[in-house]
C-alpha cells in the first residue's frame, strides 16, 4: 500500500482502525463542534482520543455548509499521529528525522482534484469566497470570531526561491481578507515576508487545507531555513507529493489538497487582530498583524474542512507539535551534532513544547551538559530543558521529576540562561498591560528585527552523577514473570513505564548480592548470621 494520497484516504483508515468519531447529526461550528471535541481532552487518557468527521455543519445563522469538517484527526493522540505516518508510535521520532535527512523533491502536475472548482474573479463573491467554508470559532464565548487553525501557508523566499510550508494562524475579516499570525520572527514566512517587506513587493501566498497528512506534520515544525517542507513530506510518505501551479500567484501547492486560497500578503500595512485562545492556554488579546488579500479560491467538490482543536493543554495542537519537534531536536543533537549519547528526547505536550526532556546514555557530566546547552539553541520555545539517564522514560513526568528530585542537587544541576523572546504571546513576560503596550509599539517590522524583552530558560541536570544503589525494583526475571500472570489472569491491560524491574547502578557490593540471593532460597537467616557479628553495644 501506498501513502495516502489526501486527507479522505486516511480517514478511511482511522476509521478502519476504529480511531474515528463519525458525527451525523446536525452540529454547529460556532458553538457545538469545538467544545464537543474538547471533552476527549478534558475527560478521557490519550490512548482513548479519536479523530471527529462531522457530516451535517450550520452556522449561528442557521446557514449550512457543503462537504464535512475534520478535528482531531492528524494528532489527536500518538496512535493517531502514527497512523498518519505508517509506523509505530515508538518509530515517530527517527522516521521523522529520516525524513529530514533524506527528503524526496515533490512531482509537479498539471491537473490536479484541489481545482475541480475555481473560484476568481466575479466568481470568487458568486460562492462566497471564505464564507463557503465551515470556518469554526474554537473558543465560543472568548474567540472574537471563528478562525483557520490548521492552515498549511506556502510562500517562497524572495530571494532564493525556496518553499516555505508553515502553519500559521488565520482570523477572517471579511470574505476576502484575513489577518496572519506567524508569532515568531524566526519561522519561514516571517523571512519571506521581511524580505518582500525590504523589496517593496507584497508576499504572494497560498493557504491550503487539508491534503496528505505527512503534510499537517512538517508545516507545523520548525526546519532550518533552506529546507523545502514539501520534500521532507515526501520522505515521509517515501514519495514525491504531487504539487500544481496556482491559478494567480507563482507558487505550487498539494495537488491533492482540499481548498486553496490564493493571494497576497501586504507588506506596507499592518492592522490589529483578535482575540483568540492561544497554544499558550490562555486568550491572547489584539496584536498587530499582517493582511491576507485573497485573490482566488480553487477547492475539491464537496471538500473536508480540517481543522486542529488548540488552545489549552493537551490538545491536538500541542501533541503535533511536541512529536514533531522531538523529531527535529533529536536529529539535530544525535546526528547533526554527533552527540551518540543522546537517545532520545520528549516534549511535554501540556507544555505546548515549553518543557524538553532529553534521555542520555551513561556519559560524562561535560557531555549531558553540551546536550542541554545544544537544545536551548535548537529549540526557540523551550523554558525547562532537562536530562535524565537512561533508565528514565522521558515521557512520563513522574518518571522524569522523580530522577530530578533524588539526582540533583539546584545549587551545582540547575543552571538559568536568559535570551531575548521572539514571541511576545507569553503571559508571564510582563503585567498586561505593559505587555499589550509592547504589543502595540512592535510592529511586524520590529518583532523581526528589533529588540525584544527577556525570556529565561532552566537547565536541569537529573541524571546521577555517581555510582548509585540498584533501583529499588524486583529484577527483571521476576516482573517479566509477573506480566506473563497478569496476562493469563485476564487483568486490565497495562501501559508499563520505564524503569519497569531493577537494575544496578554500580554501587552494590558482592556480599549484598549474596544476601539478595540467600533470600530467594529461604537461607535469609544466613544473613541475620553475618549481620550478627557487626553488633555493637551501646554505651550508657
Amino acid at each position: 500500500m501506498g501513502y495516502y494520497k489526501d486527507i479522505r484516504e486516511y480517514l478511511k483508515a482511522l476509521d478502519e482502525k476504529g480511531k474515528l468519531f463519525r458525527i451525523k447529526r446536525q452540529m454547529n461550528k460556532d458553538t457545538e463542534i469545538m467544545p464537543l471535541v474538547r471533552l476527549q481532552y478534558r475527560g478521557l487518557r490519550e490512548e482513548q482520543r479519536k479523530a471527529f468527521l462531522f457530516d451535517n455543519i450550520t452556522d449561528v445563522k442557521g446557514k449550512k455548509y457543503a462537504g464535512s469538517m475534520a478535528v482531531s484527526a492528524l494528532s489527536g493522540s500518538a496512535e493517531i499521529y502514527a497512523l498518519g505516518m505508517m509506523c509505530q508510535p515508538e518509530e515517530i521520532i527517527q522516521k521523522l528525522a529520516d525524513a529530514e535527512a533524506h527528503p524526496i523533491k515533490p512531482k509537479l502536475v498539471t491537473k490536479a482534484p484541489v481545482q475541480e472548482e475555481v473560484h476568481m474573479g466575479e466568481k470568487l463573491m458568486e460562492h462566497g469566497a471564505l464564507d463557503e467554508f465551515p470556518i469554526p470559532i474554537s473558543i465560543p464565548g472568548y474567540d472574537a470570531g471563528p478562525a483557520v487553525t490548521a492552515p498549511f501557508w506556502v510562500t517562497k523566499d524572495p530571494e532564493s526561491g525556496i518553499r516555505n510550508v508553515g502553519t500559521y494562524r488565520v482570523m477572517p475579516k471579511s470574505p476576502t481578507l484575513t489577518g496572519i499570525d506567524w508569532a515568531s520572527k524566526l519561522r519561514g514566512a516571517a523571512i519571506h515576508y521581511q524580505k518582500a517587506q525590504a523589496k517593496g513587493m507584497p508576499l504572494p501566498a497560498a493557504l491550503c487545507i487539508g491534503g496528505p497528512p505527512s503534510i499537517g506534520y512538517v508545516s507545523v515544525t520548525t526546519y532550518p531555513t533552506d529546507c523545502d517542507e514539501l520534500a521532507v513530506a515526501g520522505g515521509i510518505a517515501g514519495e514525491p507529493l504531487e504539487i500544481v501551479k496556482c491559478k494567480t500567484v507563482d507558487l505550487e501547492v498539494p495537488a491533492h489538497a482540499e481548498i486553496v486560497i490564493e493571494g497576497e500578503i501586504g507588506t506596507n500595512e499592518v492592522e490589529m487582530e483578535g482575540p483568540f485562545g492561544e497554544s499558550i492556554g490562555f486568550m491572547c488579546l489584539e496584536q498587530p498583524r499582517p493582511l491576507f488579500h485573497v485573490k482566488c479560491i480553487t477547492h475539491r467538490k464537496n471538500p473536508v474542512w480540517v481543522a486542529f482543536i488548540s488552545q489549552f493543554q493537551p490538545s491536538e495542537s500541542s501533541r503535533i507539535k511536541a512529536l514533531g519537534s522531538e523529531g527535529t531536536v533529536f536529529k539535530r543533537l544525535r546526528y547533526d551534532m554527533g552527540m551518540d549519547f543522546v537517545k532520545n528526547v520528549a516534549f511535554d505536550e501540556t507544555s505546548d513544547t515549553s518543557m524538553l526532556v532529553i534521555q542520555v546514555s551513561r556519559t560524562s557530566q561535560e557531555n549531558v551538559w553540551r546536550a542541554l546547552e545544544a537544545a536551548a539553541k535548537v529549540h526557540e520555545f523551550s523554558k525547562i530543558i532537562v536530562a535524565v539517564d537512561d533508565f528514565v522514560d522521558p515521557h512520563s513526568l513522574e518518571m522524569v521529576f522523580w530522577e530530578v528530585t533524588h539526582c540533583s542537587q539546584p545549587h551545582r544541576d540547575f543552571k538559568i540562561i536568559t535570551r531575548p523572546s521572539t514571541v511576545l504571546i507569553d503571559c508571564s513576560l510582563a503585567p498586561m498591560p505593559e505587555l499589550e503596550k509592547l504589543r502595540e509599539e512592535k510592529n511586524i517590522r520590529a518583532m523581526a528585527g528589533g529588540e525584544m524583552p527577556d525570556t529565561s530558560i532552566l537547565l536541569m541536570n537529573g541524571t546521577i552523577k555517581w555510582p548509585y544503589p540498584p533501583i529499588s525494583l524486583p529484577r527483571r526475571e521476576f516482573m517479566e514473570r509477573a506480566m506473563a500472570i497478569w496476562k493469563e489472569e485476564g487483568l486490565p491491560p497495562l501501559k508499563l513505564v520505564e524503569p519497569v524491574w531493577g537494575l544496578d547502578l554500580g554501587y552494590w557490593s558482592e556480599a549484598d548480592k549474596q544476601k539478595a540471593e540467600w533470600a530467594l532460597k529461604g537461607e535469609y537467616y544466613k544473613t541475620g548470621k553475618v549481620q550478627a557479628k557487626t553488633r555493637k553495644r551501646l554505651k550508657k
